[in-house]
């Protein structure tokens, strides 16, 4: 559909029979997400993405901000030198961070800056290719292993957000090259090699940050499974109307993030917003759900809500590599709460389930601002 045509579909008076799935569907079907509006050039965003006032809630205290900020965690020489004391002072700091915001930073992480550079710069090169070539990847087939649309959750949510996503199933099968974008081919295999280089890294730390061996997540598969998502939002003609992404906690066991310098993350902290600012060679690491509640922790670690604003200025690029059993959700083992870390004074919080079982639930019920764990608690 050209661009006038998107625009047709998309706009014009509210009509008294409104039908707000049809709409969606006609979206939808043009197959070019928000990058076409973007194309399109449109002053007003659709309807679909208009957020009730309720749902974007601008609440930051100062005195919070000032007394909570993320921590950038210095990860260089945890494995040599004089090893044994800056390890244990890294871990001391991942504890800290996982048991009060669920969110840090990393630096000197092993990852070249270049390399990061990259990756955003394919981001930014794949949205500037015509619509043609982006939808020949446009799908909802969840058997795919590569997949780009606008919301996995449109359908879902009561509201779209402002954000298009090439999604890419790593492991643990392993994925063809082929199946890719040109764009990202020369580089996906190496840069997924880093990222699962360091996952192993911060699961060792997470895992002794909890008084566990340093295999334990490893070993019971937390990282047999890996997605990468390639998010691009482009700048919003009127970001006070609607989301670059509504409030969530993630779906997996930690989650390592690779954002630009435009910003726009926030995590909610003591119920205010709190930025996490952009560090260039820098990688935002967030506990998931999985690792909070069923998987590990019992609540020691937090799984913290946050949202991405949408913005005058764009597009925001990001790169998120997600980190669970297996990466189309199919796992059907049962995990629960470590029972070494349970007692009378700390009993289980939340009931044994499978990483398949949580999943169907979260897709089912999107990102609509409410905890996927709430349905898993005892």
């Amino acid at each position: 559909m050209a661009n006038t045509g998107i625009q047709q579909v998309l706009f014009g008076e509210i009509p008294p029979d409104y039908d707000r799935k049809k709409e969606l569907q006609a979206f939808d079907d043009t197959k070019a997400g928000v990058r076409g509006l973007e194309e399109a050039g449109v002053t007003k965003i659709p309807r679909i993405f208009i957020t009730p006032p309720d749902g974007i809630d601008n609440r930051v205290n100062s005195d919070v901000e000032k007394a909570f900020k993320i921590p950038v965690i210095d990860l260089e020489g945890i494995n040599i030198g004089d090893g044994f004391s800056t390890r244990k002072n890294v871990i001391d700091q991942v504890r800290q961070a996982a048991e009060t915001g669920g969110f840090f930073q990393v630096v000197n992480h092993g990852i070249p800056i270049d390399m990061l550079d990259g990756m955003l710069d394919r981001v930014r090169r794949f949205s500037a290719e015509p619509k043609e070539e982006r939808s020949k990847f446009y799908t909802r087939d969840l058997t795919k292993k590569v997949m780009y649309n606008c919301n996995f959750d449109l359908f879902q949510v009561p509201f779209a957000y402002w954000r298009d996503t090439l999604s890419c199933i790593i492991a643990p099968v392993s994925l063809n090259l082929e199946e890719l974008p040109m764009v990202f081919r020369d580089v996906m295999m190496e840069y997924s090699k880093n990222i699962m280089n360091l996952g192993i890294e911060l699961a060792g730390l997470l895992s002794e940050a909890l008084g566990l061996d340093q295999n334990h997540l490893k070993d019971i598969g937390c990282l047999e499974g890996l997605a990468v998502l390639f998010n691009y939002y482009p700048a919003c003609p009127q970001p006070e109307l609607t989301m670059g992404v509504s409030k969530h906690a993630d779906s997996d066991f930690f989650t390592i993030l690779l954002q630009d310098q435009i910003g726009g993350l926030q995590v909610l902290h003591q119920g205010q917003w709190t930025d996490v600012p952009p560090v260039h060679g820098g990688l935002v690491i967030n506990v998931g759900d999985l690792l909070q509640a069923s998987l590990i922790s019992n609540d020691r670690f937090k799984s913290a809500e946050h949202r991405v604003l949408a913005n005058h200025v764009g597009p925001r690029m990001s790169v998120a590599a997600f980190f669970t059993t297996s990466a189309n959700h199919s796992s059907t083992r049962i995990y629960g709460p470590i029972k070494e870390l349970l007692s009378e004074e700390n009993p289980p919080r939340y009931r044994e389930t499978s990483v398949k079982e949580y999943m169907i639930h979260f897709s089912k019920k999107g990102l609509d601002g409410t905890s996927a764990l709430t349905k898993f608690r005892l």
